[in-house]
This record gives structure tokens, sequence and C-alpha cells, in this order.
């Protein structure tokens, strides 16, 4: 992605007057996202733990004439995510919209994973995304309404390899949609977003050796393909405009149909399932 104006599919100045909290939007997928919102005439607050990639996504913004402004926030700690909201309350007046971007986890077998390890994915993913969610309510969402979209990921038929991060999406999927009617009364419109298999720069991180078993898991997709940031960043402006006005509760799909047909797991040849025999055949 390059300096220049964002190419949205979605008509100018949608988001004018509007203040869009970004979680995660220095990189990836939250960057993209908040460029795109911005183009769209949003003031797009960026949040995340580390302040550089915060700073140069904010600069990429204002280099294009949108509006941005950042702070580091770690989502996991309660009294930064208050802090954070208190924070845009008084310099932007209300919190309209959120973007649950921020999260994180590791490929390990579930055997492998520490409890120090499995706490930091479901505090990040699931803990942090709830925070957010009801500090964002109390800034100004309960007086005012707004819209909540929280990313989550392609977990419908479990996580092998990431047993942590499936349970945490897992249970922000039903976050969202209690969310959804406990707030109904105010306004708040509460969605997820599920991206697939998605080329963004957080699959680097995953290591050389890893990338080409992600090009065959892409191969097996229905789409053939990995998912850009675009698409799923389109998806998420979608759930935020009056477009969706009628949208609550929801988990909107970006995923190319892997959710219907992927091979992410593969289970070598074994006898660990005798039959039981319950009554013997004469």
């Amino acid at each position: 992605m390059n300096h220049s104006a964002y190419p949205s599919v979605f008509r100018p100045g949608l988001f004018s007057g509007r203040t869009i909290v970004v979680t995660g939007g220095g990189t990836g997928l939250g960057r993209c996202i908040a460029r795109e919102l911005a183009a769209l005439g949003a003031h797009v607050v960026l949040a995340a733990r580390t302040p550089d990639p915060l700073k140069t996504t904010a600069s990429e913004i204002e280099a294009c004439g949108g509006s941005a402004s950042w702070r580091s926030c770690n989502i996991r700690r309660e009294e930064e995510v208050a802090a954070l909201f208190a924070w845009v309350r008084e310099e932007r007046g209300a919190v309209d919209g959120l973007v649950n971007n921020a999260g994180g986890q590791f490929v390990s077998p579930a055997e492998d994973i520490s409890q120090k390890g499995w706490h930091a994915v479901v505090e990040t993913c699931l803990t942090g995304t709830f925070l957010c969610c009801r500090e964002a309510y109390r800034a100004s969402m309960r007086e005012r309404g707004g819209s909540i979209v929280n990313v989550v990921s392609e977990m419908w038929r479990g996580f092998p390899g990431m047993a942590h991060s499936g349970a945490a999406r897992a249970g922000v999927v039903n976050l969202t949609k209690t969310l959804a009617v406990e707030w109904a009364h105010a306004g708040v419109r509460v969605n997820a977003l599920a991206p697939g298999l998605i080329r963004t720069t957080g699959l680097q991180k995953y290591g050389e050796a890893l990338q080409p078993f992600l090009e065959e898991v892409a191969r097996d997709v229905p789409a053939k393909r990995m998912g850009t940031e675009a698409e799923v960043s389109a998806a998420a402006t979608f759930l935020l405009s009056p477009a969706a006005a009628y949208v609550t509760g929801a988990t909107l799909c970006v995923d190319g149909g892997g959710s219907l047909w992927r091979k992410t797991w593969s289970i070598e040849d074994h006898e660990g399932f005798p039959p039981f025999e319950g009554f013997a055949p004469e």
C-alpha cells in the first residue's frame, strides 16, 4: 500500500465528522482499515502497544489529507483501555465506531501450549476485545449509539494448531451476539468480521518454514487464493456504515469459502478409534 489516496469503493465523505478507534491500527489489517476509514472522512484513532507503527500510519493518513491520532495502549490492561477511551472522549467528544482488530497468537500443538501462552492469547483476543467494547460503550455509545466491529478468524471447524486463538475468537463471536442484544436499546450495533487466510504482513511472523504450508492451504480454499487486506477492510467499512443499519449480532466471513471447505490439519494413519461392538453378530 503506497501513500496515495485510498481507492475505496464507498462514497467520499461517508464517515465525515465521525471518530473511529482502530486497535492494532499500525500494521496489517488494522492499518488498511484505518487508511480506508480516514479516506472516507473519519478521524481515526490508532491504538496499539508499539508507538512507531502507529506514528507511521498516522503520518501516511495525514499525507493523504486524512485525519488521525494515536495512543499507545495494551488492551490486556484494564486501566490503559479505560484511559484510552477517556482520552478519545476528551479530545474528540465521542466514540462513534470501534474496530477491535488487535490480537495475537502463535502456532503450536495444543499439548505444547503453556498456561502462560494460553493466558496471553486469550487475554489479548477475548478479554482485550471485551474491555474495549465496554469502555467504548461507557465513554459515549451508551448515550449516542455507535457501531462496533470485532475482528475474529475463520475457526468454525475448530482451529488445530492454534487452540488458544480458536477458543478466544469463538468467545468473541458469542460476546458479539450478547452485546448486540444488551446494547440494542442504546442504538449500538455489534458485529464480527471473520477473515480467512489473508495475505498480510502478519503472516511473516510465522517464519519462512511455514510459508509453503500456507500456500498449500490457500490452494485448498474454494477461491484458490489468499484474500487481500483491502477485501477485509471493505467488509469492515460496510459493517460500520449506515448501509448495515439493520445488521447486528452477525458475523461476516471474508474467507473465499474457506469456512466451507479447507484442509487445515493432516491426520496421520492410526488405529486410535477401535470399534465398539455392543452386540456381536452371529
